[in-house]
């Protein structure tokens, strides 16, 4: 999907002007191409697919039990007050028949948060692409973000951040979740 960036050029300028700012003065001039530039890297997932990120795959040859990639960074835009939040994904997947290049689990997450975005869905977003693009026998996805709609507005609780949990599969089993998350929490 395209951006339409002379559109978002007018909207900005529009509420550059809405507030009592002049969008002409040196300072604000570029700032409409600037906002137009950063929402088409914002929302970059808009029309992708996760999916075909998961579509190199390989046979497991009853190779590991269980895939976990920590730490992914990311960053998306709330959809309630277009504010950025950011933070980190924990991916875990049981294999099936087939396993993917740990690399493919950040193109996944990226994928997915480029869209205006809630936590909760993004998270469950990310759980379905993964259990459902590798036939995987379970899946887990905690996120940990810091939302600029606490910190920065509202309730301006700056040091606050949310967790979400997502589950597939076998790894809805509390039993198994607990193995999972003492993994994410575990030192390096």
């Amino acid at each position: 999907m395209a951006i339409d960036s002379g559109r978002i050029e007018a909207a900005v300028a529009e509420i550059l002007a809405a507030i009592g700012e002049d969008p002409a003065r040196p300072g604000l001039a570029a700032t409409p191409r600037r906002v137009a530039q950063a929402y088409a890297e914002f929302f970059s997932g808009l029309g992708a697919d996760p999916l075909e990120h998961l579509q190199e795959s390989v046979p497991t040859d009853g190779v590991g039990d269980l895939v976990l990639v920590r730490d992914i960074r990311f960053r998306s835009t709330c959809e309630h007050h277009l504010l950025p939040f950011a933070g980190v994904a924990h991916v875990a997947y049981l294999p099936g028949d087939r396993i993917v290049g740990l690399g493919r689990l950040p193109l996944v997450v990226d994928t997915l948060a480029s869209r205006p975005q809630l936590q909760e869905r993004l998270g469950e977003e990310i759980a379905d692409a993964v259990h459902r693009g590798l036939a995987a026998r379970g899946v887990l996805v905690v996120l940990d973000a810091v939302h600029g709609c606490v910190s920065a507005r509202g309730s301006l609780q700056a040091d606050s951040s949310t967790v979400t949990v997502a589950s597939r599969g076998a790894l809805c089993d509390p039993v198994q979740q607990a193995g999972v998350l003492a993994l994410v929490g575990a030192p390096r």
